[in-house]
């Protein structure tokens, strides 16, 4: 009886168990490739959060903070940078580049300065809500909360007439509820998750609801405040994550998300690393810069979405 060929080549025997192992992968990112045809979207994250931080909010002066009854004018001055340079230094950048971002609003600094919330509207970029003023919802009851969401929701309505379908909490910090409350204000999506490196659709009372997973690993705030970055550091961390995505996308489906806050994003080197990397990404075929909202209408509308229920106890 001769021996099959297959049996006969370790080296072939090798390569058909490394295609059989592949085999499950490739098939389950087939069925959900981005619909442009996209190796990899980006979605970029322009928080809109001065005028709306409380007093002794965190700043470069917290760690010396004076006493109690004296104004710290000069942190003041920090977060007013984000008002008077940052935000338009972000939108000229995305004008120049040609995308479109989501920009995640405080209702409190809308109403102040109601002149960026209309020009964010205006060129074409998604106002998403922040809360009604820059504080923890984490804590609040069903019935505080729907009120804290909705009347940011309204603030920014008012100013602009676009009504917001995307949140982002207080530092992520959402509640057991805000996914129900966000529902029953008609949201159709949260980006407060960071466990994965794609959009994804969980179950809320029976009925979908998109989640478009944020950033601590691309956020200006967690590596340039936090961990004092360079801004060339920065660039460099988005390079070395858009390779890595970039490669996983020729496979499945992948997405990398980028967060910067009006102060901090909106500096002269940041933006410049910022320019730097959206050149660099738009030098590669097949990558599309996407606003939240049109990839959570991605993941709902499409027939065999991702679903993850882990959070199904809280859900319900």
């Amino acid at each position: 009886m001769t021996t099959p060929h297959w049996q006969r080549s370790p080296r072939l025997l090798k390569n058909l168990l490394a295609a059989a192992l592949l085999l499950p992968a490739l098939a389950f990112a087939q069925e959900r490739p981005w619909p442009d045809g996209s190796q990899l979207v980006i979605s970029v994250s322009m928080q809109f959060e001065t005028g709306g931080q409380p007093e002794g909010a965190e700043s470069p002066f917290s760690g010396t903070p004076l006493p109690k009854g004296y104004p710290d004018l000069p942190a003041q001055t920090w977060f007013d940078y984000g008002y008077k340079e940052g935000l338009w230094r972000m939108l000229d950048l995305w004008d120049r580049t040609g995308i479109k971002v989501t920009s995640h609003v405080v209702g409190e600094a809308a109403l102040k300065h109601p002149e960026l919330a209309k020009a964010i509207a205006e060129r074409g970029h998604e106002l998403a809500a922040h809360g009604m003023r820059w504080a923890d919802s984490y804590n609040m009851n069903y019935a505080q909360e729907k009120q804290f969401i909705g009347d940011g929701v309204a603030a920014v309505e008012k100013i602009t007439g676009q009504r917001s379908v995307g949140y982002n909490a207080n530092w992520l910090r959402r509640s057991p509820n805000t996914l129900k409350v966000l529902q029953d204000l008609n949201f159709t999506y949260h980006i407060d998750d960071v466990s994965r490196d794609e959009p994804f659709v969980t179950m809320v009372r029976g009925r979908k609801f998109a989640v478009v997973p944020y950033t601590l690993r691309n956020n200006d705030i967690v590596l340039i405040e936090g961990r004092h970055y360079s801004a060339e550091q920065f660039y460099q961390q988005l390079v070395l994550e858009f390779d890595r995505l970039y490669a996983e996308g020729a496979s499945k489906r992948r997405m990398m998300s980028v967060s910067l806050h009006d102060r901090i994003g909106g500096t002269p080197a940041m933006v410049e690393a910022m320019e730097r990397f959206i050149r660099y990404a738009q030098s590669h075929p097949k990558v599309s810069f996407m606003r939240k909202d049109q990839i959570a209408q991605i993941v709902l509308t499409e027939k065999n979405p991702l679903i993850d229920n882990t959070e199904a106890l809280y859900n319900q």
